[in-house]
C-alpha cells in the first residue's frame, strides 16, 4: 500500500493515535496498579492518585516519544523542586493551623505568581507547578487540624504523587514497539518508540510529497491539455498543506531529539542549520514553482518548447534522486557528491519576451531546488569540522542549559501578564471553590492550572471543551461504576476503549487537546480510583467545581485581554501591509561597484530581518484568524473570516515574491561583478532598470499605504466614508489608479523588458562557455526579476479586491470602490 495514496494516509493516521492510545493505556496502568495494588508504604506516600493520572495524561499528550517523556519528567522534576520549596518555607513561617480559606487561596495566588514569572521556565513545568500548589493550600486548609504532619508530609506526598505519574509516562515509551508500529525491523520493534523514528518518517513523507507535489506542477506546466494541467494542480493542493503541517511537525520535534540523542546538539547547531531550515530551503523554491504553475495563463508555458527537454528531464531526475535519497533517510547523514549544476540549459536562451518570463522563473525555481536539495551533504560535512573543532565546546554546552541570560532573568510585560493572569485566577477558584465545597475544592484550581497558555488562546472555546468534555468523562465514569458495581476488579478494564477514543478526541478540531485531555481525566478519577465516596456524588461535585474555575478563567481572561481577536487581527493586517511596504521599499538595485558593496554589506541584511520579521506578523495574523473564527460574536461586528484567510494568502504569496525578488538581486548583484565589462556600459541602462524599479515600488507602496489606513481603523467602512464614495479622498484617488490605471503598469513592465535585454547584450558578448553561462545567469535573473515585478502588481489589486469585499459586508449600505 503506497503511503501516498488516500488509504495509506488513513493507515498511518489510525496508527499514530493507536500508538499514543497505547502507550496513554500503559502509563495509566502502571498508576492504577502502583496506587491500588503497590506496597502499603509506598501507597500512603502516593496519597494523591489523581494528580498521578492528571500529570501522566499531560505529558503523554505533549508527545508520543521518548525524547518527550524524558523532557516532561524533567519538568515536572523542576515543578517538584519549585513546589517543594515555596511550600515548606510558608508552611514554616505561617503555620498550617493559620491556614484559612483567604489564606489558602492568597497562598496559591502569590506562590503561582512567583512560578509563572520566571520566563525561562518551559510552560509545562508552571502548569504542573499550578497543580501542585492547589493541591498543597487546598489540602492544608481542609486539614489544618493535623498541623504536625502538613508542614512536611504533605507536600512531599503531592511531589512523590507528581513524580510518579512522570515515571509512568517514561516507562511506558520505554515498552517496546510490538504493535501499530509499520516498520518491518526486529530493532525497530524492539526498541522504544524514539523522536528519531519519527523525526525519521516525517522526513520521508516529506520527501514524498515534496517529490509528488514537483511531478504534479511540472506535468501542469508542461501539459498541452487545459483540462489536465488544470486537475495537476488541484492534486497538489492538498498535498501543499500536507508539507507544511509535516514541516512544523519536524520542527516541532527536534527539542525531543535533543533529550533522546545529546550528539545531535552538534548537528542541529546554527552553523550547520537545524533540519527544520534545511527543508524549508526545499519548500521556498517548490512554492515558487506553485506559484508559477498557477499563473500559468496558457499551456504549455510558451518558453518551455525553447528548452532542450533531455535538459528539463535530467534536472527533474536529479532532483527526484535527492529527495528520493532523503525518504531512504539520513538527513544528518546524506553521502552523495554534489552534482554539478544544470545552467548549461539555459545556455540558447539570449532574449527576455514577455511571455517568457513565467517559463523563466519556473526553471529558475528548478535550478534553486537541485541545489538546496544538494545542501544536505554540506551540512554533513560542516558537521565533521565542527565536531573535531568544537568538542570541548560541546560538551559544555551539552544537556541542559544552565546559563541564563539577563532576558531570561528580568520579566517581560507578557511574562509579567501571564502571572497575574494565573495568580489571580488560580487564587479567586480556590478561595471560591472552599466556599462552595471544602472536600472537592481542589477541583476549581485543578481545572483551570493545567488550561494556562502564554499570551491568548480562544477563551470560550477551551472552556466550553473542557466543560463538555469534563461532564462526558465523568458520565462515562459514572455509568461504568453502575455496571460494574459488583466487580469492582474489573473497572478499569472500561477505561481502555476510552482512552483509545480519547486519543482520537484531543486531535478533532471540536475538543482539541483540551476537551481530550479533560475527557480522558473525568473518566479517570472516577474508574481509576477507590474510597472517594458515592460516584455520582463525586462526579456533581466535581463538575460544579471545574464550572467555578472555568467561570474565574474566562472572566481573569477577559480582563487582561480586553481586546477582540478580531480587532487584533485588523490590527496585525495593518503591521502586516506596513512591513510588506519596508520590504518593497529596500528592493534597490546597484549603479557601480561601491554601491554594490556597500548593498552585500547593509541592505541585503536588513531586508532579510524585515522578511523575517513581515513572515512573524503573518504568522500572527493566521493565529489571529483562528481565534476569531471561534470566538463568539456577541454583539459586535460579525467576523468575516473568508474575507481575511483570502488576505492572508495574498499576503502570504506576496512575501513569497519579495523573497524571491529580493533572491534574483542579490544574485545579480554577484554575477555581474563577475562579468569583465566596462562599468559604463551597463551604467545607462542598469539606472533605467532602477527607474523602472522605482517606479513600480511607487505603484505598489501607494496601494498598500491605502490599504494599511482602511484596515487601521476601527471598521472599514467608517473613515471618510463620504469622502470615499464621492472619490474626493486623496488616498481612495490613490487606490483606483493602481486598478484604472492598467497602461501605466504595462508601460513598467515593457519598460523593464526592454533595459533588462540590452543589459544582457552588453554581457557575455564572446562565444566562449564561461561568457555564455554568465549571460543565461543574467537573463534568468532579470526575467524572474520581471516575473515577480509583474506577479506583485497583480497581487496587490487582487489584495484591493478582498478589501472592496470585506468592506461591503462589514457595512452593505456603504459600496466603496477602491
Amino acid at each position: 500500500m503506497s503511503p501516498g495514496s488516500s488509504t495509506g494516509w488513513t493507515c498511518a493516521l489510525w496508527c499514530l493515535r493507536l500508538r499514543s492510545a497505547f502507550r496513554t493505556i500503559l502509563a495509566c496502568s502502571i498508576v492504577y496498579t502502583t496506587t491500588l495494588y503497590g506496597p502499603q508504604p509506598l501507597r500512603q506516600l502516593v496519597a494523591y492518585p489523581a494528580y498521578s493520572y492528571l500529570t501522566t495524561i499531560l505529558i503523554v499528550s505533549d508527545g508520543v516519544t521518548l525524547g518527550d517523556s524524558l523532557r516532561g519528567f524533567w519538568h515536572a522534576l523542576c515543578a517538584c523542586v519549585q513546589v517543594m520549596t515555596l511550600s515548606i518555607l510558608s508552611l514554616l513561617l505561617i503555620g498550617p493551623a493559620h491556614f484559612s480559606y483567604f489564606i489558602s487561596a492568597l497562598a496559591v495566588a502569590l506562590c503561582t505568581f512567583v512560578v509563572a514569572l520566571p520566563g525561562a521556565t518551559h510552560l509545562m513545568a508552571k502548569r504542573i507547578a499550578f497543580g501542585q500548589i492547589v493541591i498543597v493550600y487546598v489540602g492544608t486548609a481542609i486539614h489544618c487540624a493535623e498541623a504536625g504532619e502538613l508542614v512536611l508530609m504533605h507536600p512531599i506526598q503531592v511531589a512523590l504523587s507528581t513524580m510518579l505519574g512522570a515515571s509512568a509516562s517514561v516507562m511506558a515509551m520505554l515498552f517496546p514497539n510490538l504493535f501499530f508500529y509499520q516498520k518491518a525491523s526486529v530493532a525497530a520493534f524492539l526498541s522504544p518508540y524514539l523522536a528519531y523514528h519519527e523525526v525519521r518518517d516525517m522526513c520521508q513523507k516529506y520527501a514524498e510529497n515534496a517529490r509528488k507535489r514537483l511531478n504534479f506542477y511540472s506535468d501542469a506546466i508542461l501539459s498541452h491539455d487545459s483540462s489536465a494541467a488544470l486537475g495537476f494542480i488541484l492534486q497538489a493542493q492538498p498535498l501543499a498543506q500536507v508539507g507544511e503541517k509535516l514541516l512544523r511537525s519536524i520542527k516541532h520535534k527536534q527539542e525531543a531529539l535533543m533529550w533522546e540523542r545529546p550528539k545531535l546538539r552538534n548537528i542541529l547547531k546554527p552553523t550547520c542549520m537545524d533540519l527544520g531550515e534545511k527543508l524549508q530551503d526545499i519548500e521556498i523554491p517548490l512554492r515558487g514553482i506553485e506559484i508559477a504553475a498557477t499563473s500559468c495563463p496558457s499551456f504549455p508555458a510558451a518558453l518551455i518548447k525553447k528548452v532542450q527537454p533531455d535538459a528539463l528531464h535530467d534536472m527533474k531526475r536529479r532532483i527526484h534522486d535527492k529527495l528520493e535519497q532523503l525518504e531512504r533517510f539520513a538527513p544528518f547523514y546524506i553521502l552523495k557528491k554534489k552534482e554539478k549544476s544544470l545552467d548549461e540549459s539555459f545556455w540558447p536562451l539570449e532574449t527576455i519576451f514577455r511571455e517568457d518570463l513565467l517559463a523563466f522563473f519556473f526553471l529558475d525555481c528548478l535550478k534553486l531546488l537541485q541545489e538546496n536539495t544538494e545542501a544536505f551533504e554540506e551540512c554533513k560535512e560542516s558537521y565533521s569540522e565542527n565536531e573535531s573543532s568544537h568538542g570541548s565546546e560541546n560538551q559544555s554546552h551539552g544537556g541542559i542549559k544552565w546559563s541564563w541570560s539577563i532576558s531570561c532573568i528580568i520579566p517581560s510585560k507578557t511574562s509579567l501578564l501571564f502571572a497575574v493572569k494565573c495568580s489571580v485566577s488560580l487564587g479567586l477558584a480556590v478561595l471560591l471553590g472552599l466556599l462552595f465545597n471544602e472536600r472537592e475544592a481542589y477541583w476549581a484550581g485543578l481545572t483551570i492550572a493545567i488550561s494556562f497558555v502564554r499570551g491568548r488562546q480562544a477563551t470560550f472555546t477551551i472552556a466550553n471543551a473542557r466543560a463538555q468534555s469534563t461532564a462526558m468523562g465523568s458520565i462515562y465514569g459514572i455509568l461504568c461504576c453502575f455496571i460494574f458495581r459488583k466487580v469492582e476488579n474489573l473497572s478499569f478494564l472500561p477505561l481502555l476503549p476510552w482512552l483509545v477514543f480519547t486519543s482520537f478526541l484531543r486531535h478533532s478540531r471540536m475538543y482539541g487537546q483540551a476537551g481530550g485531555i479533560s475527557a480522558a481525566v473525568g473518566a479517570l478519577l472516577i474508574l481509576g480510583r477507590r474510597h472517594y465516596g458515592p460516584p455520582l456524588d463525586f462526579a456533581i461535585a466535581r463538575i460544579t467545581e471545574a464550572v467555578i474555575g472555568l467561570i474565574c478563567f474566562i472572566t481573569i481572561e477577559i480582563l487582561i485581554y480586553p481586546a477582540r481577536a478580531a480587532t487584533l487581527a485588523k490590527h496585525k493586517l495593518s503591521l502586516s501591509l506596513g512591513t510588506l511596504q519596508d520590504c518593497i521599499k529596500d528592493v534597490v538595485l546597484f549603479d557601480n561597484q561601491n554601491n554594490q558593496n556597500n548593498m552585500q554589506a547593509s541592505i541585503f541584511p536588513k531586508l532579510r530581518q524585515k522578511q523575517k520579521k513581515l513572515k512573524s506578523h503573518v504568522n500572527k495574523l493566521q493565529m489571529f484568524i483562528e481565534e476569531a473564527e471561534l470566538e463568539p460574536n456577541f454583539w459586535f461586528i460579525p467576523f468575516y473570516g473568508s474575507c481575511y484567510r483570502k488576505l492572508l494568502r495574498s499576503l502570504s504569496k506576496m512575501w513569497d515574491l519579495s523573497l524571491f525578488m529580493s533572491n534574483k538581486i542579490e544574485f545579480l548583484s554577484v554575477v555581474l561583478q563577475r562579468c569583465e565589462v566596462d562599468s559604463e556600459d551597463l551604467q545607462k541602462p542598469m539606472k533605467c532598470i532602477n527607474n523602472d524599479i522605482e517606479l513600480f515600488k511607487k505603484n505598489v507602496e501607494t496601494s498598500l499605504q491605502c490599504l494599511q489606513e482602511l484596515s487601521s481603523k476601527k471598521s472599514l467602512a467608517v473613515h471618510d466614508k463620504h469622502d470615499i464614495e464621492l472619490g474626493t479622498s486623496p488616498k481612495a484617488n490613490e487606490c483606483r489608479g493602481l486598478e484604472t490605471e492598467k497602461e501605466e503598469v504595462e508601460c513598467i513592465l515593457n519598460s523593464f523588458l526592454l533595459h533588462s535585454n540590452e543589459v544582457s547584450d552588453r554581457v557575455g558578448t564572446n562565444t566562449e562557455g564561461e561568457d555564455k553561462k554568465l549571460k543565461s545567469q543574467v537573463i534568468v535573473c532579470l526575467a524572474g526579476l520581471g516575473f515577480c515585478i509583474s506577479s506583485l502588481l497583480r497581487e496587490v489589486r487582487e489584495m484591493e479586491k478582498e478589501f472592496q469585499e470585506l468592506v461591503n459586508l462589514e457595512n452593505p449600505s456603504s459600496h466603496i470602490i477602491v
